[in-house]
């Protein structure tokens, strides 16, 4: 004490004046608009040390407050993030509390700052919607009159294919149709050295896949108006890629983009959409590759449908027994028409991940049901789904299906996978899933 007053009262003014404002307004926190502080050396002061350094300029109190502060803010570390401090915060120790009647006024105040501020956020969202309409039509389907536009945009055409180019090979699978059917049977061709891609590319094997594709439209049968479309765009893309060569299943997406697109058009979005990752790996039969697309499925599986993940554990039912047929067609096969050109738009938008969720989707959806059956039925029932499946149901199911585990999405699950084999995988999941042991 004696030391401090040999600095007399000229030191009392200056650290009055200049030293004791400054340190007030970074440590009241009732009155800082912005919520943020000035970088400073020393830690964050508690209420009791602030108390402390007041009495020490202001003199110790001597009595009570003349008013009572019910309200006053004990958490001095909360921070405003904006000028509504001056509405919520109570003042500083050293001022009046608020009146009942100011402290109404200003909730009331900031009551009408929070509905004005929903206001906005929901005109925005609202212009955002306006300036993006597809994103909300992807999901409750796009209206048949421009989904074939829309998927065309959303698939795009990296392989920078042109109707002159679907033209060219066109000719080329006419010309080697005409030279099987200048001979008596496949085997001929198959001593005379053609390639296992060229013997795919003969129009008796399209051709009978070509007959089963929506039998019960009667449009793609032999006589029906697209018929000949169809074994057009399958035949010209045997030629495009004899490294694929045709595989069944194909037509199926052929079929569905003819029915939404004009022939060339449909044909180039076809080659695109199979030289996708995840449509090259199945339609290859990249086994390893497509171990790894079962392993992250079944990472998801377990996350959302743990009891019934188990009962397929159980009974070693794997995802290739149901996802193969389901990934091959983009579920034209295993869902209503309809329903399927709703998986397409969703699927034209998030890309592989959609496919796998509405796997999940179908999952939870017959989740009861599958949860009663043993093996074989389980995967009869998956390979045949019900003709009905309701598409309001199942989009339920795909909307509640989460697809984040470990705080990791889809893309970073299989990333890891890819990088890593199993790894670092979940342990209780992918590296013990029946699908990789096989």
């Amino acid at each position: 004490m004696l030391g401090t007053k040999r600095h007399g009262i000229a030191e009392f003014l200056t650290r009055s004046l200049f030293s004791w404002k400054p340190k007030a307004s970074h440590s009241a926190p009732g009155w800082k608009l912005f919520g943020k502080n000035p970088l400073q050396d020393n830690p964050l002061k508690n209420s009791r040390t602030i108390q402390q350094e007041y009495e020490s300029r202001a003199g110790p109190a001597t009595g009570p407050p003349p008013h009572p502060q019910p309200m006053r803010c004990k958490n001095l570390e909360f921070e405003p993030l904006s000028t509504t401090a001056l509405i919520l915060e109570d003042r500083p120790p050293n001022l009046p509390a608020k009146s009942e009647e100011e402290s109404q006024r200003h909730r009331q105040e900031y009551s009408e700052m929070v509905a004005g501020a929903k206001r906005r956020e929901m005109k925005e969202a609202q212009k955002k919607k306006l300036s993006h309409p597809y994103i909300y039509l992807w999901w409750q389907g796009v209206p048949p009159s421009v989904r074939g536009k829309v998927w065309s945009l959303a698939i795009g055409n990296e392989l920078n294919i042109t109707p002159e180019l679907y033209e060219i090979f066109l000719s080329r699978a006419k010309e080697k149709w005409r030279s099987f059917s200048e001979t008596s049977s496949v085997n001929e061709n198959e001593e005379c050295g053609v390639s296992l891609a060229d013997r795919e590319s003969s129009l008796d094997l399209i051709k009978l896949d070509i007959s089963r594709t929506f039998p019960s439209l009667y449009i793609f049968q032999k006589g029906g108006p697209y018929h000949d479309i169809l074994h057009s765009v399958l035949g010209a893309y045997t030629c495009y890629r004899p490294d694929v060569g045709y595989v069944q299943g194909m037509s199926f997406i052929a079929a569905v983009l003819i029915l939404n697109l004009e022939e060339a058009d449909a044909f180039i979005a076809f080659a695109n959409l199979l030289n996708k990752p995840c449509q090259m790996a199945f339609f290859r039969v990249d086994h390893d590759l497509m171990l790894k697309y079962f392993a992250a499925f079944e990472v998801f599986f377990e996350e959302n449908l743990p009891r019934l993940f188990q009962h397929f554990q159980n009974n070693s039912l794997t995802p290739d027994f149901y996802l193969i047929d389901w990934i091959f067609t983009l579920y034209s096969k295993s869902l209503p028409l309809d329903v399927a050109c709703r998986v397409w738009d969703v699927f034209c938008r998030d890309g592989e991940e959609a496919l796998f969720r509405t796997g999940l989707g179908i999952l939870r959806l017959y989740q009861d049901v599958l949860l009663q059956m043993d093996f074989i039925h389980s995967a009869q029932f998956l390979s045949r789904l019900p003709e009905n499946t309701p598409a309001h149901a199942l989009f339920s199911c795909i909307a509640n299906t989460q697809m984040i585990s470990n705080n990791r999405r889809w893309n970073q699950v299989f990333s890891a996978l890819m990088k890593d084999g199993l790894k670092e995988t979940d342990k209780s999941s992918s590296s013990n899933s029946p699908a990789l042991r096989s």
